[in-house]
């Protein structure tokens, strides 16, 4: 079974899930059209593997527990996920209910109905948290080694970076808009990303899939991280063009939420190599005794579409590092450099009360 069948990571769960063989596949997806299309191209490709489409949301208790204790998974994978940062900032609420609350009805689920193996994707964003959407992950995390703790075995989060490719990743953004003729946005000239193509990310996660015993997160080497201004330059050229000339890049600053740079587990956590030469064991999401508590605190408030401030304290409470200025709600972010050193871009610096993501306004730019 998986759930966000119809994303970037759901679908190509079932593509390679399919190749193995298996009795049967289970997509779980929220929207009708993603679940259709992946259906449809399994039919294609895998016509002997039974699918069985199910439009559901996690967070219906009662809908999910019907499909589960239906179908009986020997194997759930929960890609099920709100994942945009920017937009998580501004639906604090929606964050909680999609990324907590869901992966709580699952996994216990999973647990009440004897589900061998459950495993949580998850982001190098949950550590040390500066936005929503990391600290729900995190949190989500926590929820998984809980149930790992009463079940002694089967239950693993995976985590990683982007992947290449994605829906609303930075890839597929800058080609349209180079195709579109520009200008190119880049947050910071320094920001960093790890990157992984999507089919080498689930083929690891296939592999923690068979590692997982205690509630371990386990962490992929995604190789060393990519300025993502290079990345963007690198792609300008690839499509024949010159940065500058050709195409306009405007940097707008980083948006609420974001960090430089990601870090995929703590430094002096337990990490320690597995079987598997890309694939880490981290011991540093390990659930405290008032967890449990907590998190139902914060899942009540989020039904209650209580204020914006007070479910990031309570997240807070559960993940100290997630470093939102809750009082104010001002979040951490880089200072605007700049001129980017050798390159000539400038900071282009987006007019006041302008959308998250919206096209900067005055301000500085290379032209």
């Amino acid at each position: 079974m998986v759930t966000g069948a119809g994303g970037s990571i759901g679908s190509e769960l079932c593509r390679q899930l399919a190749r193995l063989g298996p009795k049967k596949i289970v997509a779980i997806g929220r929207g009708e059209n993603s679940i259709f299309e992946l259906l449809q191209e399994l039919g294609r490709l895998f016509p002997e593997v039974p699918v069985r489409p199910v439009i559901a949301d996690v967070r219906d208790h009662t809908r999910m527990e019907s499909v589960i204790s239906l179908h009986r998974p020997y194997l759930v994978f929960h890609a099920a996920a709100h994942k945009h940062v920017p937009l998580m900032e501004a639906n604090v609420a929606e964050a909680v209910l999609n990324n907590v609350l869901g992966t709580q009805n699952v996994v216990n689920l999973c647990d009440a109905y004897e589900v061998q193996h459950f495993v949580l994707i998850s982001t190098d964003k949950a550590v040390r948290p500066t936005s929503v959407m990391g600290a729900t992950k995190r949190v989500a995390e926590h929820v998984v080694h809980e149930a790992a703790l009463r079940r002694k075995s089967g239950y693993v989060s995976v985590r990683f970076g982007n992947v290449l490719g994605s829906r609303g990743s930075v890839v597929p953004t800058f080609l349209r808009q180079i195709a579109e003729g520009g200008p190119v946005t880049i947050t910071h000239p320094d920001m960093t990303r790890y990157f992984m193509t999507i089919p080498e990310a689930v083929q690891l996660v296939l592999q923690a899939a068979a590692l997982g015993d205690h509630g371990e997160v386990f962490v992929l080497d995604m190789g060393e991280p990519v300025r993502v201004f290079d990345l963007a330059m690198d792609l300008i050229r690839l499509s024949g063009l010159e940065p500058g000339a050709d195409i306009e890049v405007h940097f707008t600053g980083a948006r609420p939420g974001e960090k430089l740079f990601e870090e995929l587990f703590f430094k002096g956590a337990h990490v320690v190599p597995t079987e598997h030469p890309k694939i880490l064991r981290a011991r540093d999401s390990e659930a405290d005794d008032h967890t449990v508590e907590a998190i139902a605190t914060l899942v009540q408030a989020a039904k209650e579409n209580r204020s914006e401030s007070h479910i990031r304290r309570l997240l807070t409470r559960l993940i100290p590092e997630y470093a939102a200025n809750i009082d104010t709600g001002e979040y951490p972010a880089v200072e605007p450099a700049g001129t980017a050193v050798g390159t000539g871009f400038g900071i282009d610096t987006p007019a006041e009360g302008s959308p998250v993501g919206a096209a900067p306004t005055g301000g500085r730019r290379l032209a």
